[in-house]
């Protein structure tokens, strides 16, 4: 998606014009910077390690990324090896020599791509020096007590002594380096400065003055031109951080951002229109049987409903067969990321399910990182009366089914009243007397360290969402990464996604949004914002998102009542789908994958994903006002629905624009055709 094309880019010195139709990867040397690299801080780590595969099968080992080197990450994620490249062996050779560490080894993630590391600690002592060299370059200056800026300045000035080794050395071959974010942003200045013979890009996944005042509650989108930008970054003691980014920004030949919306920030916030918008995507893994990932969700989802069990132990007077779970998950941004809004529609839409009587019931984590002591006492007691309940149950059951074999073999039929003794009445009736409960199930799995000033919690408290009997909608905050070794909900994010029914992500300030584009790869319907990268996406690309499972919520033309109001319609129409509804629904929006893969990003310019040929073209398109049963609908739906039929035509429309199946795997590609 090229916007307009920078002037910069005529002054790539030492570069000639490529007129041919393939891109020379033979010879050219490609290096990606990031301070994410084997280093896991936030949404650059899954970009890069989910690009690296598709990068590097068409680079080869021409293909480089460079990063900081952290001890326990070396270790756990890299093999270290001796470079094959010629230029890149020296280059390392040579700042070794002259007191520095360079670890060089392959990343062990798909694709194995190279890895340079440097200790940034190690080389500490030439902080003072490079402070001046960045002076002299740009007349930006650090302050000694930010550590991370000083930290990033380390590390922009190991980035460029090294590419200025590796074009030292690379006789005919041409160097192109890309610098995610301002905080490799430094390497990218003082290259330019040195006038290295390199093709620099620069990407910006977010600006970042644009994240410190949308988490000021500030209407960010409508007021983009009226900023005085060089005061607010002063204000918020960012200023000489602003100043990197934006130095970075001007001096790259090529300049890309990861959406339109964040290519709109850019221009207002950083001065500069983006060349190129380039999406984030995902490595999409395909199963062979194609409802696999249905019965993935069946399967994980049962394992959220033995959860859910231990949680609401001794208030378990609703169906979970008619229970659906909602999640958001991110960093604890509570307005970036929407939480308000979303806490604030599931207050009404507790209103509507109460209102219509609706036996359905909305159970919504939000799996959101936050300081904490520990575990909740009360939520671990539940989970062991759940497994006490269950070996109960299981020890009758044997002794039950042992006392029926013996009869059956005998020719007899049991008395039923005889065949449970009175110690097993007994157990039992223990066993329902250990799971009555005096407090209501906690809204929380942890002990939050600021229970009393947690924006999740106090809004909970102000809306009253305490999960008792009556409410429909019921919450619980995981302040805490989800892992498989956790004693409460063992299992990973992925595994998690899979068995939910809905990702709500109500962001305000998203600049790509990878959560509901992970909803989506895992065939989960997702809910997002026309202020997020992925809405905005998916609004171009596809006729009737709705149809395919992802809810755009308006944010950006509505009042934040409206928007609110707008976002509970779309629970609501949700909650009311029946069973059969929602496995069409899925079907869909897993085929919405193909999108995302990044073998198919920048060639679907211009294409627009039709909306399905079925009817109702969205599944809630002709429900009734309430929840209902779905078995007469089940047979209506066979009718009018034929799900292989809109499959194959999804998969000819998807791949029709970019015939990728024509591109052998490991064959050179033609330029252009990854424009990521």
């Amino acid at each position: 998606m090229l916007r307009g094309r920078s002037l910069s880019v005529t002054s790539l010195s030492g570069l000639p014009r490529w007129e041919v139709e393939e891109l020379p990867v033979e010879e050219l040397l490609l290096f990606e910077v990031a301070w994410e690299v084997t280093n896991k801080v936030g949404g650059i780590y899954t970009v890069i390690q989910t690009k690296a595969k598709t990068t590097a099968d068409e680079w080869g080992d021409n293909y480089f990324l460079i990063g900081p080197y952290f001890e326990h990450n070396m270790k756990t994620q890299v093999e270290q090896c001796e470079p094959v490249n010629d230029a890149v062996r020296r280059a390392v050779d040579a700042m070794n020599k002259h007191g520095c560490q360079v670890h060089f080894g392959r990343w062990l993630i798909e694709g194995s791509p190279y890895v340079v590391l440097f200790d940034i600690g190690f080389s500490a002592w030439n902080l003072d020096r490079w402070k001046g060299d960045l002076w002299e370059a740009c007349s930006v200056g650090i302050p000694y007590h930010d550590r991370e800026a000083n930290d990033m300045l380390i590390f922009g000035s190991l980035t460029a002594w090294f590419l200025k080794e590796v074009t030292d050395h690379a006789d005919d071959k041409h160097v192109v380096a890309q610098f995610h974010e301002w905080q490799a942003g430094i390497g990218l200045i003082l290259s330019r400065a040195r006038k290295l013979p390199i093709a620099t890009i620069f990407t910006t996944h977010a600006t970042l003055l644009g994240r410190y005042l949308c988490a000021a509650n500030i209407d960010f989108y409508n007021h983009l031109d009226k900023f005085n930008i060089d005061k607010e970054a002063g204000e918020r003691q960012i200023y000489h951080r602003y100043c990197m980014e934006r130095a970075s920004v001007h001096c790259a030949h090529v300049f890309t951002t990861v959406s339109e919306i964040t290519a709109i920030e850019a221009e207002h916030m950083l001065k500069r229109k983006p060349d190129v918008v380039t999406p984030n995507g995902l490595n999409v893994k395909k199963f062979s049987a194609v409802h696999e990932f249905q019965n993935l969700h069946a399967m994980y989802k049962a394992r959220i409903q033995d959860f859910i069990r231990g949680h609401f132990y001794g208030h378990l007077d609703f169906d979970l067969e008619k229970t659906l779970f909602l999640f958001i998950a991110g960093r604890y941004e509570f307005s970036n990321k929407g939480a308000d809004i979303f806490l604030e529609s599931l207050s009404r839409l507790n209103f509507l399910l109460r209102m219509h009587k609706s036996d359905v019931t909305v159970v919504v984590f939000f799996i959101m990182p936050a300081k904490t002591n520990n575990f909740n006492v009360e939520t671990l007691k539940g989970q062991a009366v759940r497994k006490q309940l269950w070996d109960i149950a299981h020890s009758v059951k044997e002794k039950f089914g042992k006392k029926l074999y013996d009869a059956l073999l005998r020719g007899e039929i049991p008395d039923m009243n005889n065949i449970l003794d009175r110690d097993d009445l007994t157990i039992m009736k223990r066993a329902i007397f250990s799971t009555q409960r005096q407090s209501l199930p906690p809204v929380t799995t942890h002990n939050m360290i600021d229970d009393s000033t947690d924006p999740i919690l106090s809004t909970i408290r102000r809306i009253g969402l305490f999960n008792n009997r009556t409410d429909r909608v019921k919450v619980i905050l995981h302040p805490e990464f989800l892992s498989s070794t956790s004693p409460l909900l063992p299992m990973d994010y992925e595994e998690f996604v899979r068995g939910c029914h809905l990702g709500v992500f109500p962001s305000y300030y998203e600049p790509w949004g990878y959560t509901p584009a992970e909803c989506t790869v895992m065939g989960i319907p997702s809910v997002t914002t026309n202020l997020s990268g992925f809405g905005c996406f998916m609004q171009e690309h596809v006729a009737d998102p709705t149809a395919y499972g992802i809810y755009i919520v308006d944010r950006r033309f509505r009042s934040p009542d409206d928007s609110c109001n707008q976002l509970t319609q779309f629970l609501y129409g949700f909650c009311k789908q029946s069973r059969r509804q929602r496995i069409i629904q899925r079907n869909r929006t897993e085929r919405l994958s193909d999108l995302l893969d990044w073998r198919y990003l920048g060639r679907t310019e211009g294409f627009k994903y039709p909306r399905p040929s079925s009817v109702p073209p969205s599944p809630s398109g002709s429900q009734a006002s309430s929840p209902q049963s779905s078995d007469v609908e089940d047979e209506v739906e066979d009718e009018r629905y034929d799900e292989e039929k809109e499959a194959e035509r999804d998969r000819l429309n998807i791949k029709s624009p970019f015939a990728l199946s024509h591109i052998p795997r490991g064959k050179k590609k033609l330029h252009g055709e990854y424009k990521n």
